[in-house]
């Protein structure tokens, strides 16, 4: 049973070490994951008496 434990903590640290390496190295790959910047405008109302 301990080293099942084992194993699961060793595979949940490799994928987190994946995933981070993913996150650094994925735009020289080039796939980009910063949210597009736009402007958005919309007119508002106020309810004002």
């Amino acid at each position: 049973m301990r080293r099942l434990f084992k194993l699961l903590l060793y595979l949940v640290c490799l994928a987190f070490i994946a995933v981070v390496a993913y996150a650094y190295i994925g735009p020289w790959f080039g796939y980009d994951f910063s949210e597009p910047q736009t402007e958005i405008r919309e007119p508002v109302e106020l309810d004002v008496d």
